[in-house]
């Protein structure tokens, strides 16, 4: 590896459009650090990583100022092609950085760029696909894998290229505990091969047994009015029809010739926040969809008989989001909108500073906000479906989502959410812990998590330090 460090220099930028990006920030990295850099979701830690590593101001044609060099590399006086030799990224939203056709070309892509021989590319492509569980998919199009099965992708694309430089945008947040826990082993062995490994993360736990981590923040230089959720601001939601039930019986789901979900059975009442967990590709984000109607299905989803209403967010926000502000998008196609109900939803999700703001510009957890909202002002009749909901959310940010779900619960209404997140599950009513062969757990999280063997069952496990940050996220 080439001993140089990299070096942002009062590195500042600001998206056109727009008064979001990064405020002047100082770092420095030397070859071998692991540095775990934290902060309040839009802090700009995502526009960090992209300075760091070239992509801006090469792929975004915002303000620069300030300088950023990966060694003797001055990155806005570099072509892009040679700063990707030194330096990779790991984007926050796998799916933006997906070109392949299939797993297995998505790997080589990026190491025929480099110009290795075929020797050598298929020596890494094997060893890689082994080290993140891909052989089994090696043939499967990227967009038919699991928002965690491409985050597995997307760290095997960039890692197989053996860079100097490694960052991380949110690289735990859609991997379940087993895998981001392999990951963390893994970018451990990096940094002592003398790789820079820079992790930009709300999830800090996984980092804490790291050895000779060096923790930055990004609190001290973040925009003081950075917008946070407002803990008396949470809204009185319209109230549910009373004694309201959720019955499943006999799920089943295919996709691409393979059964996602077979014979499932559940049944979730009016009130209840539950949680639904399991190993990535289980089939969660499929049984979201499924409760929603968007996703055909054999077996029945019946609320009083009829197909139930419920609003879902999708776990990659810019599926769902498309006008020209913030404003619009939450109020698009909303006929007569409750504006109180509007004005406090910004609030709550923190993004009344963001109204005019085009939404695609935010970071990934204000995006995550912005689509709850579209769904909350509809006011759905029966509650809400939350596909991985702590995507880019601080810990403030996770108890406001705890609080807006006990309010739909006030109101009668249900919030079913997937989550790797097991501190955010900690908080909700219920949790079913969902395996290949359908449920394995189910009850108070208290239960479910002290039943070892359940999660031994399909490969996970209960880690040690959840009981120490779960009432970081109690309300």
């Amino acid at each position: 590896m080439p001993a140089y460090p990299i070096r942002a220099d009062q590195v500042a930028y600001q998206y056109p459009n727009s008064d979001y990006g990064l405020p002047p920030t100082s770092l420095t990295v030397q070859p071998g650090e692991f540095v775990h850099i934290a902060g309040p979701s839009g802090s700009g830690k995502s526009t960090l990583a992209r300075c760091l590593t070239g992509l801006i101001p090469h792929l975004y044609r915002g303000s620069l100022r300030g300088s950023v060099w990966l060694g003797d590399l001055q990155t806005d006086r570099q072509p892009l092609w040679r700063l990707t030799e030194r330096a990779g990224m790991v984007f926050q939203n796998p799916a933006a950085q997906m070109l392949g056709l299939s797993v297995e070309e998505e790997i080589i892509f990026g190491l025929e760029n480099l110009g290795l021989p075929w020797d050598e590319i298929t020596a890494r492509l094997d060893e890689t696909m082994a080290r993140f569980g891909l052989a089994e998919m090696r043939d499967r199009p990227p967009q038919t894998l699991s928002g965690g099965e491409q985050q597995k992708l997307a760290l095997a694309a960039i890692v197989a290229r053996q860079p100097s430089v490694l960052a991380l945008d949110e690289p735990f947040s859609m991997l379940d505990v087993t895998a981001a826990t392999a990951l963390v082993e893994h970018l451990t062995d990096l940094s002592q091969e003398g790789t820079m490994v820079v992790v930009f993360e709300h999830r800090a736990e996984f980092l804490d047994d790291v050895p000779d981590l060096r923790r930055v923040s990004l609190n001290g230089h973040s925009r003081p009015d950075i917008p946070h959720p407002d803990a008396d601001a949470v809204p009185a939601f319209r109230s549910a029809p009373a004694s309201l039930t959720l019955s499943v019986e006999g799920l089943n789901v295919e996709l691409g010739g393979r059964t996602v979900l077979r014979d499932l059975n559940l049944t979730v009442s009016g009130g209840q926040t539950v949680a639904i967990v399991g190993r990535n590709g289980v089939g969660k984000t499929t049984l979201l969809r499924a409760l929603a109607g968007l996703q055909p299905h054999d077996g029945t989803v019946l609320i009083d008989s009829e197909r139930p209403d419920l609003g879902l967010v999708f776990q990659n926000a810019d599926l769902q989001l498309f006008n020209a502000s913030v404003r619009d998008e939450i109020l698009y196609r909303v006929s007569d909108p409750d504006m109180e109900l509007y004005q406090h939803l910004l609030g709550v999700l923190g993004l009344t500073r963001y109204e005019n703001t085009p939404p695609l510009l935010l970071s990934e957890g204000e995006k995550k906000r912005v689509a709850l909202a579209t769904i909350l002002v509809r006011q759905p009749r029966h509650g809400v479906l939350l596909d991985e909901p702590s995507l880019g959310q601080d810990t403030a940010h996770k108890q406001m989502l705890l609080r807006v779900a006990s309010a739909l619960n006030r109101a009668g209404q249900m919030v079913i959410m997937t989550t790797h997140d097991l501190t955010l599950a900690a908080g909700a009513d219920r949790i079913i812990l969902l395996g290949g062969e359908g449920i394995v757990a189910d009850g108070s999280p208290d239960e479910v998590f002290a039943d070892r063997s359940a999660w031994a069952s399909i490969g996970l496990h209960v880690p040690h330090w959840l009981q120490q940050v779960q009432d970081r996220v109690s309300v």
